[in-house]
């Protein structure tokens, strides 16, 4: 077999920052400038100083903040919530030992905070709905991106946000971290590598749904909560303490459920592994579904949806199989999930060393450090924006066929839902005035 990296070829100009003027012109003329250096007080060991905002602060923000590489850079912060960015600075000035002029500007609108020319990167770690506008939104203004998975409500939004970091030159990592963990990387260059024989199906395995909460009523937002800024471009509905934070989750004017939650993460492991990076599905079928009997939230509580290929090969996806993403080979199995190592039923094919024939995949050993390094050095992430949309695609077929409760058929060239009016119609939403998109030609 042919002899693959997955290193794509540096984007021309990507190492020199570009910052959109802003004004009231929707014309503004893009700039290019050299990465300004920043005081050796700021930046992780290797990073360059490079000045990091991160967008919310909630529990995934907070796990990234955690981070050394991430702590270490930020230069702002920013929520919605007063709570939440409280909490964020709070794990800044304790993990950095920050007071006085290194303490990290706080921003409850994400736009002030791209207005600040001092910011070279964002990291976006909002509910789901939020992450195309905001990260376009930073694109158009020079700023790299770090897009939490999935990585936006609908397909038309990760379609313009390709779209975007191109236009604009800017690395976009999609935080499908598993890329970056070597026992991943590892599965899917042994099955690659043909060592359980040719793949014909891959099993996802999704987390169940994991809302506990009782039915609450409707009420007046926290004071706390700007709730007209969270809900920003998804359409109106009245505050309920069921729908704010982790519990966005089930609820499809926020996010599409464990489909994309999880399904981000092992769909696109099998989509790396069958070497699917650059198109998706022609069909989505088989769609088996059950919602809560008590409507405490809107997306499925268990579902299976089967992706065929155009070579024939399948993904299965669903509760019904093991959590992670097992191959199924002409001659055996391979299983890698979690963080438990890779199980394999064909003897030898984990524990002989790649030869030079073999698959080599792109390597990363930490997403963070892959995109700091990528936006010092021009080249695309371990999951650009590309393949994470096209990953994240498939999740949203999913999720579509379920609320059809049909077949579909997806053109992966042209990207689009072949004669299904109604399917079709879920493939992008109408934000909520004033939110809109920038016009990317």
């Amino acid at each position: 077999m042919k002899k693959r990296t997955d290193q794509k070829e540096p984007q021309k100009g990507i190492s020199r920052r570009s910052f959109i003027q802003k004004g009231a012109a929707a014309s503004a003329l893009a700039l290019s400038f050299p990465y300004v250096k920043t005081q050796s007080a700021f930046g992780a060991p290797g990073t360059e100083g490079i000045r990091l905002g991160v967008i919310g602060t909630g529990r995934q923000g907070r796990s990234h903040l955690n981070q050394p590489l991430i702590y270490k850079n930020v230069v702002a912060l920013c929520d919605a919530d007063d709570q939440m960015l409280t909490q964020g600075q709070q794990i800044v000035v304790e993990k950095d030992n920050r007071s006085g002029q290194r303490m990290p500007a706080l921003y409850k609108d994400y736009r002030k905070m791209l207005e600040d020319n001092k910011i070279d990167a964002v990291l976006i770690a909002t509910p789901d709905h939020w992450h195309a506008k905001m990260a376009i939104d930073a694109c158009v203004c020079g700023k790299h991106v770090y897009v939490e998975k999935p990585m936006a409500l609908t397909i038309y939004e990760t379609q313009q946000m390709v779209k975007a970091a191109r236009k604009y030159k800017v690395v976009c990592q999609h935080g499908t971290m598993r890329r970056s963990y070597s026992e991943f990387r590892r599965a899917c260059e042994i099955v690659r590598s043909e060592r359980i024989g040719e793949i014909h199906t891959v099993r996802v395995g999704l987390a169940g749904v994991n809302f506990n909460e009782p039915p609450r009523p409707n009420t007046n937002p926290p004071s706390n909560l700007d709730y007209d800024l969270w809900l920003g471009p998804a359409p109106w509905r009245p505050y309920n303490q069921n729908h704010v934070h982790y519990n966005f989750r089930f609820f499809w004017d926020f996010a599409g459920g464990q489909m994309t939650n999880w399904g981000a993460h092992y769909v696109d492991v099998a989509q790396w592994g069958l070497d699917k990076d650059e198109t998706g599905p022609v069909e989505v079928s088989g769609v088996r579904v059950e919602y809560d009997p008590k409507k405490r939230f809107e997306v499925p509580a268990w579902s299976e949806v089967t992706f065929k290929y155009a070579d024939g090969k399948r993904i299965i996806c669903g509760q019904s199989h093991r959590d992670g993403t097992t191959f199924e080979g002409e001659d055996g199995t391979l299983w890698v999930g979690g963080s438990s190592a890779i199980q394999c039923s064909v003897r030898g094919a984990v524990e002989e060393p790649l030869g030079a024939n073999d698959v080599h995949l792109y390597k990363s050993d930490n997403h963070h450090q892959n995109w700091y390094d990528c936006i010092q050095s021009g080249k695309y992430p371990v999951s650009d924006v590309e393949n994470g949309h096209r990953s994240t695609t498939v999740c949203h077929l999913g999720n579509i066929a379920c609320r059809v409760g049909r077949s579909i058929k997806w053109d992966p060239v042209k990207e689009e839902i072949i004669d299904d009016k109604e399917a079709s119609s879920y493939l992008r939403y109408e934000y909520r005035a004033p939110w809109s998109l920038p016009d990317l030609g």
